[in-house]
């Protein structure tokens, strides 16, 4: 069923006059809600990120993300807020980015909100200021700081002094004058709604002195050395130039130096007195995702820290700056008492806070987790083994973390909704709930534009490697991961029996095709593909051209699923040639499938070098089958996977790395039967990374992400296996 539109009674589309299209800019919308209300609700939009709160206490945290042009509308319940006999305050505090990157679609800055009770409009949005919602500055918030990664927008720092966010809670600040953005298209939210459940640490487990060594090196990367320069390509992302930040947060932490002086069993972390230049460490026992909310008191004024990453290191180091992200919130402060929440989620296990130039008390540190609701899971594991177990519950965790909105590949550095994994992850979401309503969307939101981006970002007829997003350069996609989008859509009429969603795709689909078809050589195989040509994070991706095997191997598994999808017979005999082609050529002597023939004086040859994920390509897209590759598919399954790290068999074929060759491995041995060597390399894959941070990790080893989306998709193995107990 289409998403229908959704309509709002009275409210505009208003953000600050002028500022709409300024990068990093930040607005709250307060009004005074009366008591008597019998069941008033709040509706609200924009293409900002926000956070609802009524009388300064987290609400809920939004939007739901959608293709370019259309918005969807959060409605969220108030009476359990107005059922008292007093009137209680409602804001909305939003960050406003214009500015490109993986997270969202690049747009316009506004906000569109309304509450209601039954036919009532209670209070709206308008440029006019007569809604009954005040515009306040948020002046607090530091504007000109570094991106928080290459991916997402810009990190939190903020000057707080006296009456800091008071505006929220009935006290004073500076009201802005809005002006109409003009009509959009809204769209009513089919995803679920979070429950937002409290995580509080399970303890502090440390405490120490803060130093500064000024002879270290100052942590960068293309988000800030690139940032705002359209000459430094490739790197260049939006953001601002180094010589306009206000803010020196990178340069400053890169020089503290973290003594630790007393370590402890998990002592309360619920009230902390720090001392001048002295740090804590806290355990949130795993790796959540959330909205962090704690108070801060001091005395003397300070400047407060807040460092955090997915794990504690070897002998209680933290690196913020690990996976090229920088997990800093800084708070420079007068003396006084705030109530500080963020406006972003933030992932981490692991947090220290850290006071310079003067001390503070903590007290109520906590996360408003953001996260698939809880009571939609409908799944358990039945099995009595602890390690999997663990793992189970590594794997619901790391879905529900990357399946809020859209799917993610993960819900730190990047927050993507990245094709490929969503092939795996929408498999979970079945598998968890017995539907796909975030699948759904996440499909949907591919065919909303006409186009995506401009004609030098994207080519005709080719689809983003991830979405909702906007990136900068033209070679900024996967032509690989497009055609994953063509497999799931399969997968999702399977699923979900939704005939009409796979209509709306057709046009694109094969407006896809078509684009592919330029670059089939005379033999039918794709040659010389444009784009980021990927394959795996392993020695693979390096042999991505001129023809690459992995890739045609998908080409003829995508060919095969459009034609079963719109039935068409001629692209099922042309992926049939297409695989008899690839394996005539493909194989070597050794048995092995080759991944790549390169063009030397005109004329292609096979280069003879074998990878682990290239055999594993050609199992899963039925090049290769244990019928007629018998000697092959049993020295894959025995002598390849989680014990080749020890044995060190076939040296002379790269190994394969977690995305996507370990898992294309683990589904073949699912496919074929072999269910105890399968459940031997989940536990050889996956248990470490359960027990680390208690969720599943993007690469075999914690370099990356470690909590990613498609990681959850041990539990699809685990629920064919049957160790999964569905729920009525």
């Amino acid at each position: 069923m289409k998403t229908p539109a959704f309509y709002f009674r009275a409210a505009r589309p208003v953000w600050e006059e002028g500022c709409s299209e300024q990068m990093n800019t930040h607005l709250s919308f307060v009004t005074v809600l009366p008591p008597g209300l019998l069941s008033p609700v709040l509706s609200l939009a924009g293409c900002a990120s926000y956070v609802v709160a009524v009388n300064g206490s987290f609400v809920a945290y939004g939007p739901a993300r959608s293709g370019a042009g259309y918005y969807r509308v959060d409605q969220i319940a108030l009476s359990k807020y107005c059922s008292g006999s007093e009137s209680v305050i409602l804001s909305v505090r939003v960050a406003g980015y214009y500015a490109r990157g993986f997270a969202g679609v690049c747009a316009p800055s506004f906000l569109c909100a309304e509450v209601t009770d039954g036919d009532r409009v209670i209070a709206c949005t308008a440029a006019d200021g007569s809604g009954g919602f005040t515009a306040y500055a948020v002046e607090e918030r530091v504007r000109l700081v570094p991106r928080y990664s290459y991916q997402r927008p810009f990190i939190e720092e903020y000057v707080l002094g006296p009456g800091a966010f008071g505006y929220e809670n009935g006290g004073e600040g500076r009201t802005v004058g809005l002006s109409d953005v003009g009509d959009r298209s809204f769209l009513v939210r089919t995803q679920p709604y979070g429950e937002y459940p409290v995580i509080l640490p399970i303890g502090e487990i440390g405490e120490g002195v803060v130093g500064c060594d000024d002879s270290r090196p100052v942590y960068t990367d293309r988000s800030i050395a690139c940032a705002g320069r359209p000459d430094l390509r490739p790197g260049f992302c939006d953001g601002f130039r180094e010589e306009e930040l206000v803010s020196q947060v990178c340069r400053d932490v890169s020089r503290m130096t973290f003594r630790r002086t007393s370590s402890f069993f998990c002592r309360s972390a619920q009230s902390m007195d720090l001392a001048p230049d002295g740090y804590a460490d806290i355990d949130l026992g795993r790796d959540y995702a959330g909205i962090l909310d704690f108070t801060v008191e001091s005395a003397t004024g300070c400047e407060l820290y807040l460092l955090f990453d997915e794990f504690f290191g070897e002998e209680g180091t933290l690196n913020p700056f690990r996976m090229s992200t920088c997990n800093v919130l800084h708070y420079r402060m007068a003396a006084g008492k705030y109530h500080i929440y963020t406006t972003e989620p933030y992932c981490m296990r692991a947090l220290r806070i850290a006071v310079r130039y003067g001390k503070a008390t903590v007290r109520g540190m906590k996360m408003f987790k953001i996260a698939y609701p809880s009571r939609l899971i409908r799944a358990r594991y039945c099995g009595g083994d602890e390690g999997m177990q663990k793992i189970y519950d590594a794997a619901l965790e790391t879905f529900a973390a990357n399946a809020v909105d859209i799917y993610m590949d993960c819900p730190s550095r990047e927050r993507a909704g990245w094709l490929c994994d969503s092939f795996f992850t929408a498999r979970v979401e079945k598998v968890l709930t017995g539907g796909s309503r975030v699948e759904r969307a996440f499909l949907e939101n591919f065919l909303m534009p006409d186009r995506f981006g401009e004609e030098t970002y994207l080519p005709k007829g080719m689809l983003p490697m991830c979405y909702p997003a906007d990136t900068w350069d033209g070679n900024q996609y996967i032509p690989n991961w497009a055609m994953w989008y063509v497999l799931e859509l399969e997968e999702y009429r399977a699923r979900s029996g939704d005939e009409e969603l796979i209509g709306q795709a057709r046009e694109r689909m094969y407006g896809l095709l078509s684009w592919f078809r330029g670059y089939e050589n005379a033999d039918g195989l794709l040659e010389s593909l444009p784009g980021w040509v990927f394959v795996e994070w392993s020695r693979a991706n390096e042999l991505v051209q001129d023809v690459n095997f992995p890739t045609n191997m998908l080409y003829a598994s995508m060919k095969e699923a459009l034609g079963r999808l719109y039935g068409d017979a001629d692209l099922m005999r042309e992926a049939s040639e297409l695989r008899e082609r690839i394996r005539a050529l493909s194989r070597t002597g050794s048995g092995f499938y080759a991944d790549n023939m390169q063009r030397r004086n005109g004329v292609l040859e096979n280069t003879g070098i074998c990878t682990e994920a290239c055999q594993y390509y050609a199992f899963f897209c039925g090049v290769a089958t244990p019928e007629q590759d018998a000697e092959l598919w049993v020295r894959l399954r025995d002598e390849f996977g989680s014990v080749r790290t020890e044995t060190g068999a076939y040296p002379e074929v790269a190994p394969a790395n977690a995305f996507i060759g370990n898992y294309l491995r683990l589904e073949l041995l699912q496919r074929y039967g072999e269910t105890e060597r399968m459940l031997e390399d989940i536990r050889g894959f996956f248990l470490p990374m359960a027990e680390k941070t208690g969720t599943l990790w993007e690469n075999m080893t914690p370099t990356a992400s470690c909590n990613h989306g498609f990681a959850s998709h041990v539990l699809v193995w685990l629920d064919r296996a049957g160790y999964v107990l569905h729920e009525e």
